[in-house]
């Protein structure tokens, strides 16, 4: 099995900042794309930011320019760098990672358990 297990969210006041960590672990053979999701009270779960293996990177438009997303291949670590923090970040911040098991599997998506980011005075 494949587990994601996510750190660093915390209770930080508005423009203040966070690093959230995402390691994976267990059956893996190769990472795709890794990626943060983020899901508000009463609201869908919706992307915050995605990279490749080769280090191409997706924002939302929400978070462009406030958060940087990278990752260590070597540790099946992605990051998430999150500045000048607004309320409406406010959020459980899930990980996800499209997970090759072997060389000849395709990718399958697992996602952690979530990490949660609240912004507030």
């Amino acid at each position: 099995q494949v587990q994601l297990v996510e750190s660093g969210g915390n209770l930080v006041q508005p423009g203040g900042s966070l690093r959230l960590s995402c390691a994976a672990s267990g059956s893996i053979y190769s990472i795709n794309a890794m990626g943060w999701y983020r899901q508000a009270p009463g609201k869908q779960r919706e992307l915050v930011a995605t990279i490749t293996s080769g280090g191409s990177t997706v924002y939302a438009d929400s978070v462009k320019g406030r958060f940087t997303i990278s990752r260590d291949n070597a540790k099946n670590t992605v990051y998430l760098q999150m500045n000048s923090l607004k309320p409406e970040d406010t959020a459980d911040y899930y990980c996800n990672a499209n997970v090759r098991r072997s060389m000849r599997s395709g990718g399958m998506d697992y996602w952690g358990k979530g990490t949660l980011v609240t912004v507030s005075s």
